[in-house]
This record gives C-alpha cells, structure tokens and sequence, in this order.
C-alpha cells in the first residue's frame, strides 16, 4: 500500500513506521490519521511481526503537532471529528498486542508528545523535544496528551507542562521519566533496532499477555490486577510457547518461539 503521509518497512520481524511529512515536521493533519489507522490495521493482522517502531522522517521532527493551517478554521463539530480520530487511532497502537516503541528524533510536540505517550516506551536523541504547546495557541490536548501525560510523569509535573504550554529537552525528559533512553541523533535508530531485536527474540503471547495485563491492571484495585495477571499467566499454558520455553530451559539451548 503506498502512503503519502507515512512510510513502513519491514526489518525481519521488526516494523518501522516513519511519520512522512517533513515539509511540515511531520505535522499531524487529517489524511495522515487515515492512512495510520489504515496502516495500523494491516500491521495489527501480521502474525509475524514482533515489535513496531516508529519515528520521524528528516532530522528536525519526530511530530511537531498538529497542521494549524488545517485546523485553523475547523468548525466545532470538525474539531471534535478530527480529536476523536486521533484518539481512535492513537488507542489501537497503545493497546496493539505488540510493543511499539517510539523513537523521537527533534521536535515531540502536541500531538508528537502524545503519540510518543501512546506507545509502550521512549528512546529519544539527545537533541528531541517535548512539551504540550496547546494553550499558547488557545488550545488544549486533544488526542489524550491530558490523559497519559500524567501516566509517564505524574499529575503535578504534567499539569505543569500542560499549563505553561513549556518544551523540556530529552535529558529532563529522562529525568522524569518520559524517556526510558538518550542516545546520540546518528545512534538513534541503532539503539531501538537493538532493544526491539531482543524484545522480538522473546516469546510473543509471553509480552502479549505481559502487555494487556499492564495496561488492563494500570489504574484498577491492585487485587484486580492481580485477576487479569492470574489469568493470562495461566493461560499460556496451553501454548506451545511455554512447552518450548520450559524444554529448552532445560535442554540449555536458545528457545525458538512461534508465537502458538
């Protein structure tokens, strides 16, 4: 499928999606949140495909928000379409059954904040950007950075960004837990390549189940949480993952693992 607005390319067992619009530092705008969701659904049905990473294209912007010059003159009811979209298809990659990791290379602003928050963790360059400007342009979060913002940094620090609309550079992204890595701008891509190789080498329904448990189990009564890990753990016992798992423990040899 040929896209104008994203690219995608498959490395083994690794997808790398790249935001394609460097014209505008990859700004989000509404042809761009169709061909994700489009693209995003093929990627959700590739039972092969392990790990997912995606990043910017050029060497300015991961996302630098969304297209003002589109939504400047959106009505109401085209505001609430285009905020609805956006949350829609940010909510299928954070709950997609592979990690998806973001690799943020410049500017993560707006809605670049909020779909890095979106996937399961952050690698960023030393020279990325964060920072929810909305309210500098009388406007606010709309594609859930009000929601999972605090999830990565805490209620007082996310209010904080939100409210001031301030950028923060990669090292007090880290700091603050935004960023699980720095790593020099040409080293970038090498990094996540490595992490997701080794995420893409262990058992698939394993980090599924790890995955959907997390995030099922995130703002529930621990003991419920507890219920969904129960489960889930007991149900990879039918799964021919476990049984190779398990042997080739024993057998002091490298698993492989199909994903059954």
């Amino acid at each position: 499928m040929n896209y104008e607005t994203i690219t995608y390319e498959k490395n083994g067992k690794i997808g790398i999606l790249r935001i394609n619009r460097p014209q505008a530092l990859n700004a989000i705008n509404s042809q761009m949140l169709g061909e994700l969701e489009e693209l995003l659904e093929e990627v959700d049905s590739d039972r092969d495909l392990r790990v997912l990473i995606i990043t910017g294209s050029g060497e300015k912007a991961f996302v630098a928000g969304a297209d003002i010059v589109e939504i400047s003159n959106f009505t109401a009811e085209q505001a609430r379409d285009f905020a609805k979209t956006g949350q829609r298809v940010f909510r299928r990659l954070e709950i997609m059954k592979i990690p998806v990791i973001a690799a943020v290379n410049g500017f993560a602003l707006g809605g670049g904040t909020e779909l890095a928050c979106a996937c399961d963790f952050i690698y960023a360059a030393d020279n990325a950007k964060f920072g929810q400007p909305e309210v500098l342009l009388g406007l606010m979060p709309g594609f859930g950075g009000t929601q999972r913002l605090s999830r990565f940094v805490g209620l007082a620090k996310a209010r904080e960004m939100i409210y001031t609309g301030s950028q923060i550079k990669s090292k007090e992204a880290f700091e603050i837990g935004l960023v699980n890595k720095i790593c020099a701008p040409d080293k970038l891509m090498d990094e996540v390549l490595a992490v997701a190789t080794t995420i893409a080498g262990r058992a698939p329904l394993g980090i599924a189940g790890s995955k959907e448990a997390i995030n099922d189990g995130y703002d529930v009564a621990i003991d419920k949480g507890m219920e969904f890990e129960c489960d889930m753990f007991s149900d990879l016992f039918e799964s021919d993952d476990v049984k190779e798992g398990t042997k080739a423990f024993i057998d002091k040899r490298e698993p492989q693992f199909n994903g059954q």
